[in-house]
């Protein structure tokens, strides 16, 4: 039998039962439930929690008020198998709050503030200092932010970076992170979106910059899709302009918006009576079914039907308030809970399909295995659409989700979500086998503390705010870089970074500014309005005239009826009365005529040029919980 007999380092995570400063020892419980016992030693640093363009706080003076029952800690340190016991010595604690049920994250601000450092890294990295101007964008990052050789620039890393900004924006009212918003969303309709196919349009993989002018690339390069048009790429061609449309109005967009929808509508939806979306489609006749697909050919995927809501659609939705776009996600997710739900016993859902809807089990590197983001990503979105078309089926997956995944996809002793597990136990097996390594992914550790914090906001049970906690607590203790600034793209099982190969950058094919900065967004959204009874400022300067009707919709996002209202708006820094709290609209000046109350004063004033007229608003929005604080 083998047994470990030499020193090893890892991290616990968990609440302090008993702790004596004096002695310096302390028994830890984790997530899992196991009970450590600990010391403190000599060489020992402590530190709190603090945010990307924070300092480093030092905790050893405190450690007679933290090290108290209930307080929830993380200790990295060495264990040493001595006397029939692993003794472990802790080299580095962490404290997410400065006190028993203090959270750093839960504070109003937290999540806004770190939304303002990404995008301001993503500035620096993209921009250099220099005007915003996207023939610079790049999508490969180095960890400090440099710029890799390559020059190729993918739709989706802009668009999802255009997210970022524009969710920043969304914010906090910083007119260069809608200045890149904007520029980004206009590169992307002018250099990326093809319209050589009527009624429809659709999306280039990439731009390549080269010394002799820009290289087209339509069919994707990344391995999986390679030569494909994939679902998923189309999808997220939207995310970051349908955000930037939340603040602008602008009608071009939303144009392009329906036009998209029309090519997935035309040429990704099976029309039998199977339904759902196809995960590819060929470049030249844009066909699902032709053979030159390969392992593509005829599948439907978790990303080519669920990836629609949270990517673009239902912030299509909350801009425009259009019954087709609830349609179509009442059909997205009733697709969801029909189709994903395991029938073979296992914990996770099925992410990949034939064409009839048989599980496709031999798919590339995925074959049976499960990403645990994916299951936590459905539970969270299910509930959104609870909030949109209420469905017992809707909550009853999301729950069961919710309550499965902790014991087959969370590191109970860490903290933190793995990556991609094995769907069954295999034989005399009692752990869900990690498929490749035992590292967690920054964006799955964003579906975990989404879902969770939605789900106690919504149904107010405990349990669920306990675990969104310990999922922060996570992610802000080890994935944030506070001396580079970003993410880390993955981190080790104990927290520490990994940075080799392509994790070790901050921006490549699967990493812009999109996950980190919705993962503010809304965790800002979900913490201050639902849970913590927060009021709220978003910002928004819609164009004069491109909003049907005059109408701005700010829900922050889709949440229960009636959980939130206007309390207060301001147009230009006046205060502006003409809205409704409850339908959280906000009825604009009349573009007719110009209207505007301002702008006439200061055309009867000084007689303006056209070029001086003014041609949007600068709307602030007051949103609060119906039941504050208590």
């Amino acid at each position: 039998m083998n047994q470990i007999n030499w020193p090893f380092s890892d991290t616990i995570a968990g609440y302090i039962t008993v702790a004596d400063t004096q002695l310096g020892t302390f028994t830890i419980k984790t997530p899992g439930g196991t009970e450590f016992s600990g010391k403190v030693t000599s060489a020992t640093f402590g530190e709190f929690v603090h945010n990307l363009g924070g300092h480093y706080k030092d905790a050893m003076d405190s450690l007679d008020t933290l090290m108290v029952p209930g307080t929830y800690m993380f200790a990295y340190g060495v264990f040493y198998p001595e006397d029939g016991d692993n003794k472990f010595e802790a080299k580095h604690l962490v404290f997410p709050g400065k006190a028993p049920q203090d959270f750093c994250f839960e504070k109003p601000n937290w999540w806004i503030e770190q939304a303002s450092e990404i995008a301001n890294f993503q500035l620096d990295a993209q921009f250099e200092g220099g005007p915003i101007d996207f023939s610079k964008y790049r999508t490969n990052l180095f960890l400090n932010g440099d710029k890799l050789p390559s020059g190729i620039q993918e739709t989706d890393t802009i668009s999802r970076t255009v997210y970022g900004f524009a969710s920043a924006y969304l914010l906090t009212g910083d007119d260069r992170f809608l200045e890149a918003a904007e520029k980004g969303t206009k590169y992307l309709q002018e250099k990326i979106a093809k319209r050589d196919k009527e009624g429809v349009v659709y999306w280039l993989h990439a731009l390549e910059i080269t010394p002799d002018g820009n290289k087209e690339h339509l069919g994707s390069l990344f391995g999986d899709d390679y030569g494909a048009l994939p679902a998923y790429e189309q999808i997220y061609a939207l995310a970051g302009p349908i955000q930037t449309y939340r603040i602008t109005g602008d009608p071009s967009i939303l144009s392009d918006a329906e036009k998209t929808i029309e090519l997935f509508n035309q040429y990704y939806f099976d029309s039998s009576e199977l339904g759902g979306y196809y995960s590819h489609i060929t470049t030249n006749t844009f066909d699902p079914k032709d053979e030159s697909l390969g392992h593509n050919q005829a599948r439907k995927n978790w990303n080519s039907v669920g990836d629609h809501a949270p990517a673009y659609l239902i912030n299509l939705y909350l801009a425009t308030g259009r019954e087709e776009f609830a349609d179509f996600l009442e059909y997205t997710f009733d697709t969801i809970e029909n189709r994903f739900p395991a029938t073979d016993g296992s914990p996770f859902v099925q992410e990949k399909f034939f064409d009839d809807w048989t599980a496709d089990k031999t798919w590339g590197w995925q074959q049976d295995r499960a990403v645990a983001g994916h299951d936590l990503k459905i539970a969270w979105n299910l509930m959104r659409m609870n909030s949109l078309r209420p469905k017992d089926k809707y909550v009853d997956l999301a729950t069961k989700l919710a309550d499965t995944m902790p014991e087959v996809g969370m590191d109970k002793q860490r903290g933190g979500w793995y990556d991609v597990a094995e769907r069954h136990l295999g034989e005399g097996e009692t752990f869900h086998r990690l498929a490749f390594h035992d590292r967690k992914a920054w964006w799955q550790q964003e579906q975990g503390i989404l879902a969770y914090l939605i789900l106690n906001g919504c149904l107010e049970k405990d349990e669920y705010r306990k675990l969104a906690q310990e999922s922060a607590a996570f992610y802000n203790a080890w994935f944030l870089d506070t001396d580079t600034g970003g993410v880390y793209f993955n981190v080790l099982a104990n927290g520490l970074p990994y940075l080799l190969g392509n994790e070790r950058n901050k921006g490549s094919h699967s990493m812009g500014a999109y996950h980190s900065i919705e993962l503010c967004y809304l965790a800002a959204v979900y913490t201050n309005l639902l849970i913590t009874k927060q009021p709220m400022d978003f910002h928004f300067k819609p164009k004069i005239g491109g909003l049907k009707d005059d109408i701005l919709r700010v829900a922050p996002d889709l949440l229960p009826p009636g959980s939130i209202k206007i309390e207060s708006v301001t147009i230009d820094g006046e205060d502006y009365t003409d809205f409704d709290a409850e339908a959280l609209t906000v009825k604009l000046p009349s573009s007719s005529g110009m209207s505007h109350q301002k702008m006439l004063e200061r055309r009867r004033a000084g007689g303006l040029r056209m070029e001086h007229i003014q041609t949007d608003l600068k709307v602030k929005v007051r949103i609060a919980p119906v039941t504050p604080a208590i």
